[in-house]
């Protein structure tokens, strides 16, 4: 090399690869066209399965992908439903506290309750259309995956032990899956 340059001169270069020599084919072991032929099928083979195997694997993760997608873009409001459920749970027990119907009451106070339950037949409706569920559980068998046993008490005549005989409030459901278990008494034995 020069004293200015860190490069090597093509002359250096071509000095340095003239050392090497490649390996010729009459120092390599001899094989016969069918030894040839056998030792490329082998490594067609290894390759053909390294191949298939990462094809099978990309296909698993699409896959995965697709699913994990498709999870994250149904449920990623799961945290907002849950509030929303909330309300309509209120907006039903707000209704619940008002007094019965009576022939005798004020005209505004009927007006106010069908109003009122013309706004959370919406509200709910609207939840529906967006996958979320109300799930009634009175009078069915208690569900672990559903149900949250608040109280247990003797069953009524004519019930079967493990029946919800109360519910204070409902089972709701984002897309099939829970998203608020039922708060229920149930029959015990």
């Amino acid at each position: 090399m020069s004293d200015t340059q860190d490069t090597p001169t093509p002359a250096e270069t071509g000095a340095a690869e003239a050392h090497i020599e490649p390996a010729s084919p009459e120092t390599a072991t001899p094989q016969t066209d069918a030894e040839r032929i056998a030792t490329l099928e082998a490594e067609l083979g290894q390759m053909r399965e390294k191949w298939l195997r990462a094809e099978a694997e990309m296909q698993n993760l699409r896959s995965r992908t697709k699913r994990e997608i498709e999870d994250s873009r149904l449920y990623a409001v799961q945290k907002f439903a849950r509030d929303v459920v909330e309300t309509a749970e209120n907006l039903r027990r707000g209704l619940d506290s008002l007094p019965a119907a009576a022939e005798d009451e004020p005209e505004i106070l009927g007006k106010l309750r069908g109003g009122f339950e013309g706004v959370e037949r919406a509200f709910v409706t609207m939840l529906e259309r967006h996958g979320i569920a109300r799930l009634d559980p009175q009078g069915k068998a208690f569900d672990p995956e559903l149900h949250q046993a608040m109280a247990e008490q003797p069953a009524p005549e004519g019930t079967e032990p493990g029946t919800v005989i109360q519910a204070w409030t409902p089972a709701w459901t984002l897309h099939g899956r829970l998203l608020k278990p039922a708060m229920v008494v149930v029959a015990g034995k």
